[in-house]
């Protein structure tokens, strides 16, 4: 099987501390690590992308010789890192991890390359943010398997081929439109990530639960799912919050009214909305009669800045159909007056558009 995987240089990112957040946060006392599966028999959801990476590994094992690159796109929290585990598990070679933002230099990056085992799997996390000489470095790493390095400085200075051995890079990215096209065309599969519907979260809650050693009553995974905005990585973070629930009141299992109420506690109502998604709904609507707002107005209505209300809060109320963004700025929804209970009367309507 494969060896132990190494961590190179990872940096914590702190975008955000939501609990609905579909960043990592911090170390869990059962991490994210223990809580993935390591085949890909066990990974839950995404059946398209599992069915093409089957065959691209059946494929490779056949021929003997390590797979073309992978690109693992989509949004945070979905399982890229996960299944950059498994694709080496699978293979039974071992995986070297670092990410984009942690290689400062072409120098970093080489060091890493010429240090790689034939076979070894090569996964970088973010990797639209690597450093442009660090690119550069990598097109030729990846696709002539050698690496160039510079000795001595100035006039003097000369280049020296090494050969690597072959490799499988992998690069997961939230934001595949950044990836330049020369790196982007030397993967020879892509693999684009969904998120989640509820029912296959369900069956992933169920698993976690199994791993966790929490009892989970009827309906209770389902609660579960229906607040995990589709992101695997949140509904184990509400998960282990329900377990603190049902492990603080002494019961035996958790029921699906037990879910209710630890998340309520936690400010997070069956839409999978928190405190800021609400924030950010009132103000369009009670204070502005549905929009539209500017990002700068609605920022500092609701205490945050700007970046965060459209980096982290956005995407997910425009994807459920909360608000839309026009050219006059944030306008809410019918389903947003619906959610805080109230009804737009036409002319807010017709003036919002």
């Amino acid at each position: 099987m494969a060896q132990p995987y190494e961590r190179v240089n990872t940096d914590a990112n702190e975008e955000s501390l939501r609990m609905v957040s579909s960043q990592p946060i911090g170390n869990e006392p059962v991490s994210d690590e223990e809580l993935r599966p390591h085949v890909l028999d066990g990974f839950i959801g995404q059946p398209q992308l599992k069915a093409q990476l089957r065959l691209f590994l059946d494929a490779a094992r056949k021929r003997e010789t390590p797979p073309d690159h992978i690109l693992l796109a989509g949004p945070p929290g979905l399982g890229k890192t996960t299944l950059a585990m498994i694709v080496a598990n699978e293979l039974e070679v071992p995986i070297r991890i670092t990410s984009g933002p942690a290689i400062q230099h072409a120098g970093d990056l080489a060091s890493i390359l010429s240090s790689l085992e034939p076979g070894e799997v090569l996964f970088v996390d973010e990797v639209h943010r690597l450093p442009r000489a660090a690119e550069e470095l990598l097109y030729i790493a990846m696709e002539d398997f050698r690496v160039d390095v510079m000795v001595g400085k100035g006039p003097g200075a000369s280049s020296i081929p090494l050969t690597l051995p072959r490799f499988t890079m992998i690069g997961a990215t939230t934001r595949e439109g950044m990836l330049p096209s020369p790196l982007r065309a030397r993967f020879g599969f892509t693999a684009h990530l969904d998120f989640y519907p509820h029912e296959e979260l369900e069956k992933l809650v169920e698993r976690s639960a199994g791993v966790l050693g929490l009892e989970l009553g009827q309906d209770a995974a389902h609660e579960l799912a229906l607040r995990s905005r589709g992101t695997p990585r949140i509904a184990n973070r509400l998960l282990r919050r329900v377990r603190d629930w049902v492990i603080v009141h002494d019961l035996p299992r958790a029921e699906a009214e037990d879910v209710r109420q630890a998340l309520a506690l936690y400010q997070i109502d069956e839409e999978g909305l928190d405190r800021l998604d609400i924030a950010v709904l009132n103000a369009i609507v009670r204070n502005f009669q549905g929009g539209p707002v500017g990002l700068n107005t609605l920022a500092a209505m609701v205490g945050e800045e700007s970046e965060t209300v459209e980096t982290v809060c956005e995407p997910y109320l425009v994807r459920e159909g909360f608000l839309i963004r026009t050219p006059k700025g944030r306008v809410a929804m019918p389903k947003a007056w619906q959610h805080l209970g109230m009804r737009p009367n036409e002319d807010d309507v017709n003036k919002s558009f």
